[in-house]
């Protein structure tokens, strides 16, 4: 008994070691495929690519900045920066340099966006991002605002994002309580709202005795407090008295 918990002792011995060993192996293979990321700030584009593949990486240029103090076609920023442990074959993003600000800012307001991105684009700008919004004091796809404005400087990126005129929504309504009103008054109504009138039905079951030609609403759809816009059509019920 006590041989047999002898070599049992000595297995978990044996395996605890193989096991410890394992996971320092793996550790050390882990960090061995870690790099340090070189400060690529200053550099020319080419000398930093060079750099990146010799530490085993890769350089994204992601985009262009200016700068008033890292000259025309050197790296102003990286992600992630100096310093940083990454694996092997990391990718670094890096936003090249413009130099300083030299291209003026157009006035666009007013102008197509077909005109406008045509006279951005011809000064060595880029356009930005798009928006546009419901605008009823400017022809559609106007341009009602920019940034940076017009004449801008000190600005940091050569895009230019514009904001273009849509068309206005349609105009909407809260539908009128017509019931009680004389069908004639009613569609007078309803078309001075720019609604229309579909149908007048009789309403045999709320229907009165005869006694005149005068037509009364007594039902309508749209409800009365329902939102409607123009063109929208109205259908009555209507009572004889």
């Amino acid at each position: 008994m006590f041989r047999l918990l002898r070599l049992l002792a000595q297995f978990l011995v044996l395996v605890i070691v193989a096991l410890t060993s394992a996971l320092i192996s793996m550790r050390l293979a882990i960090h061995g495929r870690e790099v340090t990321v070189p400060d690529f700030r200053g550099m020319a584009v080419s000398e930093a690519e060079r750099i990146a593949l010799d530490h085993g990486l890769e350089l994204a240029r992601s985009d262009r900045f200016y700068s008033a103090t890292i000259p025309a076609g050197r790296i102003v920023s990286q992600q992630p920066d100096a310093g940083a442990r990454v694996r092997h074959g990391w990718r670094v993003q890096a936003a090249e340099s413009l130099g300083p600000q030299v291209n003026e800012i157009p006035a666009l307001t007013g102008m197509s966006s077909r005109a406008a991105e045509i006279n951005v684009r011809r000064r060595g700008l880029e356009v930005g991002s798009y928006a546009e919004l419901p605008f009823a004091d400017a022809p559609p796809q106007a341009i009602i605002a920019q940034s940076p404005a017009a004449g801008a400087t000190g600005v940091t990126s050569p895009r230019v994002s514009l904001l273009y005129a849509g068309a206005p929504p349609d105009a909407e309504y809260v539908m009128p309580d017509l019931t009680g009103m004389t069908l004639s008054d009613a569609t007078a109504l309803v078309a001075a709202s720019g609604l229309k009138v579909i149908s007048a039905a009789s309403n045999s079951a709320a229907a009165a005795p005869k006694i005149g030609s005068v037509l009364v609403v007594v039902g309508q759809s749209p409800a009365a407090g329902s939102r409607v816009t123009p063109g929208t059509a109205v259908n009555f019920q209507i009572v004889h008295y």
